[in-house]
């Protein structure tokens, strides 16, 4: 450990997909032919009509200038337009909504604003590791909670100890999920947001994939009547309108959650960029253009070509009916980083190992739709070559 490291870095894991982004270098440097499946970043540009408004906005001195650490009003109400219409939920553009640097940074945020040292976070495994890291980084303490597939990969809330319970701030929930694909029912979050009232806990439900779908529109937490009172939602522009390098997002819920981390984004970052805001209004107001709906058709072809070629390989994998993420289970009952080594090694293909995301992830990979279809169908071709 340098000198310069503090002792909380050393809890931390290594990065996993920046060090699944090293070896996919290192092999393409060597001249390799590398097909790569890892780090979930669409391939394809942000929709043209995105873009054009960000080129007017970009010209507008009023957007070089600091902008609101909550986001603009007209975003915050663009933000509230569209739960109305999407999920018939209002919200206040005035303290039940904020702006993010990107869903990413809020969830790694709100820890720190929520929770007090010694505290428990109740952490799906496996699960996006902003969630275990924002958590150490605020002091606190994470107990997982096993997504298995008997349960539809969700957690059994009746599993959790009950010292574990009275100690507990806060749960993270991730639906549609990653890396699992799986959906939530309105049912789950239903028992979620009763189980989040009887022991005071605050859910932060992660939706950065909910309108990554292949049928049936996918729930929101504050759905759920009385979830505000217990609930903050993340959402964000990234995979929905490949936006992923814009860094925008918004957190919608409790006023009171999401005042602590305004607070905490007030002493640490200075807004989202305004030209950027505006961008994102231009984005929400039009999630049915034509641009927007065609990733989804993209989505789906790249789709059939993985879970039909893995199948017809002899793995066992489940079709996903959201987020672009295939999740595999190993072949042979092999763990995930045997299969990811020897894939690398021997195919040239890059996948992300289940374990990576947590210890219940082992004996699965995941698949990140983010390669061309006929680049991911060699990519088959390759794997299905493999002696296991």
């Amino acid at each position: 450990m340098s000198k310069w490291h503090s002792d909380r870095l050393s809890k931390l894991q290594p990065y996993l997909f920046r060090d699944i982004d090293r070896q996919a270098g290192e092999a393409r440097a060597a001249g390799r032919d590398v097909i790569d499946f890892g780090v979930g970043d669409p391939d394809k540009p942000t929709p043209s009509f995105i873009v054009d408004r960000m080129a007017d906005a970009v010209r507008d001195p009023a957007n070089h200038q600091y902008s609101a650490g909550a986001g603009s009003l007209a975003f915050r109400e663009t933000v509230a337009r569209y739960f109305d219409r999407r999920f018939r939920v209002s919200v206040e553009p005035v303290g039940e909504v904020l702006a993010l640097v990107g869903s990413k940074e809020g969830l790694g945020h709100l820890p720190t604003a929520v929770m007090n040292p010694g505290e428990t976070a109740l952490v799906p495994d496996p699960g996006y590791p902003v969630y275990h890291s924002g958590t150490l980084f605020a002091g606190g303490i994470c107990h997982t909670m096993p997504l298995r597939p008997e349960n539809g990969f969700l957690p059994v809330l009746a599993d959790i100890p009950d010292d574990v319970r009275s100690r507990a701030r806060l749960m993270f929930l991730n639906y549609p999920n990653n890396p699992t694909s799986a959906i939530a029912p309105l049912s789950f979050f239903e028992e979620a947001v009763a189980f989040a009232r009887d022991h005071d806990i605050l859910i932060v439900q992660d939706a950065a994939y909910c309108e990554l779908h292949f049928g049936q529109a996918p729930p929101s937490i504050l759905q759920v009547a009385g979830a505000k009172e217990v609930c903050v939602e993340m959402h964000s522009l990234s995979k929905t309108f490949n936006m992923t390098g814009w860094r925008i997002g918004f957190a919608v819920g409790n006023a009171d959650a999401l005042a602590a981390l305004g607070k905490v984004k007030n002493n640490m970052d200075s807004g989202v960029f305004g030209a950027i805001q505006e961008a994102g209004i231009e984005a929400l107001e039009h999630l049915d253009h034509v641009e927007v709906r065609a990733l989804l058709d993209v989505y789906r072809q790249r789709r059939d070509i993985v879970v039909g070629g893995l199948r017809e390989a002899g793995w066992k994998v489940d079709e996903p009916v959201a987020t672009f993420y295939v999740w595999a289970k190993c072949p042979a009952g092999l763990n995930s980083m045997t299969v990811v080594a020897r894939m690398l090694d021997e195919a040239d293909v890059v996948v992300i190992p289940g374990v990576g995301f947590g210890s219940s992830g082992d004996g699965y990979v995941r698949f990140a739709l983010t390669v061309p279809n006929d680049r991911a169908a060699e990519a088959i071709r390759r794997i299905a070559a493999l002696k296991w």
